[in-house]
């Protein structure tokens, strides 16, 4: 029986056939793979979250971890999932073997991810964190940092997380206060609050290492003087055993509309709960460079923005895949003016308009699937490709692409899972399906690791015009290629490569006219539509890519195959005759730096 998370024969086809991911063996960081080894992660992964993730998934988000004052208690499934996770070594697929993880490359390892990420977000947040945090320790922190706190992590001994947001700055970093006084011993006191801290305290593992932001006093004002320092809930002591308790904190948990799972928690540093040596304060220690910790942070975030948006192709790929298989089963209503009540009623898949809701869903899922893969496949290429211009091609490629990548599937894959619920009828509505719990998880994606209007003013502010627009250029020939390989094989693809290329050009003329006033209020005012509308028009490239990888119809091995290259066809076609049109008058109202909402006085709402 075919899963309902995911679909592995897709997963091949965007590894394989289309990023051609086994090429990737030939390079020196992943001589060590085969084929062989990704299929048998990629399978594993498939076991693991099927077998001991999915089944604790409601569990997860009805019984939600709750705070009793001291301790934090999480329901034990998830720790038992994490402890096979690590067993599997799942947890560290993606990390270098210098400390003991598998290092597949990034675009397969972001594939077994995906499997998590579709079974129980809740539980896969935990992991996700930690990997996010080890990246940025490797490439920041010092060797002795990397001994102390990577290693366990791989190990799965010890979590982590990232501390930013405080409860009166939110997103505006600029304005927090936390505050790192140097203990004149090599490391810091810090003292002050973070808020919205996933995973941010528990007793699944043996410790926790929060990566905190925070300023040290005499420093720069602003983003400038942020530093960031390693704060873990209990010393760690030379030999590596556990020392004395840290003076960090739940001051409480947030109770969020999904992701119920995850502890959410309100920290407290240096409040004099515990005072380790017996002096006040939380101990930390400083990463890299002081007042340089924003730059270190988005080290990690930037990652983290791809994996929330591959998080929201998983819940968007698996609320289609249980709509599907309802609608495949769910007998109502007869075909359109058949009025004979003797006759039997029909499968709702019969129905166009279900049929409509069901080819929106899996033109978003596997579109913004495609998008996440693709990126992850960017980073392998910056990372390991054998010349330097390819190398920063792709990293600039990347980084023009990462505010879409985050966000469109946030935005497009929530409303998936909204035509899930209404292929379910009144069912989906219920807590006895999944669908609705996989909306609310995934509403959370449009805030996670950055709103959507932060992205849009990146994208519009930052990575359409900085080098003379140079990243928004190459996005434009990179899908331009496309277009060109596609038009060439004729029909279908022709006509859409035809299309694409008139999105791509407004892409380019838009974010020139929306500057061209020379007022950036006036330009960053609509950068929300112009995002959503370049996501539009990077995913309808995605599709292309797809089709130009299918090659011919005839190339189907068997019937199964023949099925799944139809109905990518038709996903690829719905998209560009059915959502590809919605960007015109979007970059229309870009272009004409329409002032409404920026005209609109704040007391008048």
């Amino acid at each position: 029986m075919a899963s309902t998370l995911l679909s592995a024969r897709d997963l091949r086809f965007l590894l394989y056939d289309w990023l051609d991911a086994e090429s990737l063996t030939r390079r020196p960081s992943y001589a060590d793979h085969s084929r062989e080894t990704f299929d048998g992660a990629l399978d594993l992964a498939e076991r693991v979250a099927t077998d001991h993730f999915a089944p604790h998934n409601k569990a997860n988000d009805t019984d939600e971890p709750r705070f009793d004052g001291e301790r934090v208690h999480v329901i034990p499934q998830v720790g038992k999932a994490l402890e096979v996770l690590a067993e599997t070594g799942l947890n560290a697929a993606g990390l270098p073997a210098s400390v003991g993880g598998g290092q597949l490359p990034h675009v397969v390892a972001g594939a077994c991810n995906a499997w998590f990420q579709a079974a129980n977000p809740g539980s896969a947040a935990y992991p996700f964190l930690t990997v996010g945090n080890a990246r940025l320790l490797l490439a920041h922190g010092t060797p002795e940092q990397v001994d102390t706190y990577v290693r366990p992590m791989v190990e799965g001994r010890f979590t982590g997380t990232m501390c930013l947001s405080e409860p009166q700055a939110g997103s505006s970093l600029a304005d927090i206060t936390t505050r790192a006084q140097d203990a004149g011993d090599g490391t810091y006191r810090l003292f002050g609050n973070k808020m919205w801290i996933s995973a941010g305290d528990h007793e699944l593992t043996e410790n926790i290492v929060h990566l905190v932001l925070a300023k040290i006093p005499g420093g720069p004002a602003g983003v400038k003087g942020i530093s960031l320092f390693i704060v873990p809930k209990h010393l760690v002591n030379a030999d590596g055993s556990l020392g004395e308790r840290n003076d960090v904190v739940p001051a409480g948990l947030n109770h969020k509309m999904g992701y119920r799972g995850t502890a959410n928690a309100l920290l407290n540093f240096g409040e004099g709960r515990h005072t380790p040596g017996g002096r006040p304060g939380a101990v930390g220690y400083l990463v890299g460079e002081p007042h340089q910790g924003l730059r270190y942070m988005f080290h990690m975030m930037n990652g983290a923005r791809i994996g929330v948006g591959s998080g929201a192709a998983a819940l968007g790929y698996t609320g289609y895949l249980k709509s599907l298989a309802y609608a495949r089963e769910r007998l109502q209503g007869r075909a359109l003016g058949d009025k004979d009540p003797s006759r039997p009623p029909v499968p709702i898949v019969e129905h166009t308009d279900v049929r409509r809701m069901l080819l929106a869903q899996k033109s978003y899922a596997e579109g913004a699937l495609a998008l996440v893969l693709y990126c992850a496949r960017l980073v392998d290429e910056a990372e390991t490709a054998p010349d330097a211009a390819a190398r920063e091609r792709a990293d600039a490629l990347l980084d023009v692409l990462t505010p879409v990548a985050k966000s469109w599937p946030s935005q497009w894959c929530l409303e998936a899972n909204s035509l899930a619920i209404q292929v379910h009828g009144g069912y989906g509505y219920t807590r006895e399906y999944d669908v609705e719990q996989h909306y609310r998880d995934n509403r959370l994606n449009a805030i996670h690791e950055g709103t959507h209007g932060i992205q849009a003013l990146d994208l519009l502010g930052r990575k359409a015009v900085r080098g003379g627009g140079a990243g928004l250029a190459l996005l434009l020939e990179t899908a331009g290629a496309t277009s060109a390989r596609a038009r060439a094989r004729g029909g279908a693809e022709a006509e859409f490569a035809d299309l694409l290329d008139a999105a791509l050009d407004r892409v380019a003329r838009t974010a020139a006219a929306a500057w061209a006033g020379g007022d950036p209020a006036e330009a960053l005012a609509n950068a929300t539509p112009y995002l959503e509308a370049v996501g539009h028009v990077v995913v309808a490239w995605m599709w292309l890519e797809q089709l130009v990888a299918l090659g011919d119809a005839g190339d189907a091995r068997d019937a199964g195959d023949a099925a799944f290259r139809a109905g990518k066809r038709a996903a690829a076609a719905y998209f560009f005759r059915h959502e590809l049109p919605r960007t015109g008058p979007q970059f229309d109202l870009v272009a004409s730096r329409d002032r409404t909402v920026l005209d609109t006085p704040p007391d008048v709402l």
